[in-house]
């Protein structure tokens, strides 16, 4: 895998869960600032991934996340970007959750295991940097 550029980004987050039917909450996209906001609905949930203080109400919340946001644009036709970052936090036995837009690869780590994903990730040759 090709050194990448993975900027820490400020904040807690949380991945939260409704039922299917829910309503995307109100007002999740009208924050200011430039903090990710993920809805994504299934046949069998609507997930949502946000800062940690916008969690919708009455939603079942993971919160204590942690994001690193590999610098992009990405060209579609790059291949293994998650799979070198999975396994090499895997390898440090740290947990993740993962997240691909257009442009680029987003990956949570749980906020006390913060340190131990930075390390691993620059001892693979990537360059990691706190926004």
């Amino acid at each position: 895998m090709r050194r990448l550029a993975i900027d820490v980004r400020p904040g807690e987050y949380a991945v939260a869960r409704l039922d299917a039917g829910a309503a995307a909450p109100v007002g999740l996209f009208d924050r200011s600032g430039d903090a990710l906001v993920s809805v994504t609905r299934t046949g069998g949930e609507l997930s949502v991934i946000c800062p940690a203080e916008a969690a919708p109400a009455g939603a079942r919340v993971q919160d204590g996340w942690r994001l690193l946001t590999v610098r992009g644009p990405l060209a579609f036709t790059l291949t293994g970007v998650i799979a070198a970052l999975s396994s090499e936090l895997a390898a440090a036995g740290v947990a993740l959750f993962t997240l691909s837009t257009f442009d680029t690869d987003h990956v949570l780590v749980r906020a006390a295991d913060l340190d131990r994903a930075v390390a691993a990730l620059e001892a693979s040759g990537h360059d990691v940097f706190h926004a």
